[in-house]
């Protein structure tokens, strides 16, 4: 199953900064990268907080490089990489991959802001990198799904300060651009992914429900876009893809108890994302 972007969700993507893909992962595959990440105790200690500046902690955690095992199967495979690929008109590279683990009851709120925000401070020159939003559980409004502002990736990057232990968007820009564009609550269920642009500009609430609202988020940058300098990401590594029965492969290996050469983190490759919970 690769069926990519067709024209027009190209250029829906291209006018709006964002396209939903519905379905995209079908419930075995989905159901096996929230076991995987539900039981996964180094996942678990390698997380680190963000206060949200309203009370409420964002529970993540971060890697640079996809790795052999369930999580570098979804970020490797042909689905993303290739859809990834149509919307940066370039070869992708894996620029980091994220689990957002929102709670129930107790998950943060992320600020408005931009992704492109964070990683113009990393030496990216130019705003053209993706990122994919897989829900692994239910996103809805009770349990603090994703907003975004559409088009409003088209307004260029905006100036970002602290709110609370995030760098948000200018509040004053933001309110003016939600005057002019529409703010839209993306509900999903798990299997759907987002794809968005690097300035569109996007937030959650905090999860007030009884429903947890984990996320993980595959981020992309294109080959001609390498950084001109080292950061906590990675500059251009070129991307082994796999094929999309991957993931059913290394997830049966996950919980068949062989799990040689599958670690889904590298201590010494992943020495600058760690350096991301220090400065938490």
């Amino acid at each position: 199953m690769t069926p990519g972007l067709s024209d027009e969700q190209l250029a829906h993507y291209d006018r709006d900064g964002f396209h939903l893909a519905q379905e995209l992962f079908d419930r075995e595959e989905i159901e096996l990268l929230r076991r995987s990440a539900k039981e996964d105790k180094q996942l678990d200690d390698h997380s680190f907080g963000r206060g949200d500046g309203e009370g409420g902690t964002v529970r993540l955690s971060l890697w640079n490089h996809p790795g052999q095992g369930i999580y570098g199967a979804f970020a490797r495979c042909e689905r993303l990489v290739a859809a990834a690929e149509q919307i940066l008109r370039d070869e992708p590279y894996h620029y980091h991959s994220k689990m957002i683990m929102k709670d129930a009851r107790v998950g943060g709120a992320w600020a408005w802001h931009q992704d492109y925000g964070y990683w113009y401070g990393n030496g990216v020159l130019t705003p053209n990198l993706v990122s994919c939003f897989i829900a692994v559980d239910p996103s809805t409004r009770q349990n603090g799904c994703l907003q975004v502002i559409r088009g409003s990736h088209q307004c260029g990057r905006i100036h970002h300060k602290l709110t609370g232990e995030q760098a948000g968007a200018d509040l004053e820009r933001v309110s003016e651009i939600a005057k002019r564009f529409e703010h839209i609550h993306v509900e999903m269920d798990p299997g759907d992914v987002l794809f968005f642009h690097a300035n569109l500009l996007h937030r959650s609430d905090q999860n007030a429900s009884e429903h947890p609202r984990w996320s993980m988020i595959c981020c992309y940058n294109a080959k001609s876009n390498d950084p001109y300098k080292e950061s906590h990401h990675p500059r251009y590594t070129p991307l082994d893809r796999l094929p999309d029965s991957a993931i059913k492969q290394i997830g049966a290996q996950r919980f068949s108890g062989d799990q040689t050469e599958m670690a889904w983190l590298d201590p010494k490759r992943e020495a600058s994302a760690r350096q991301l919970e220090e400065d938490a």
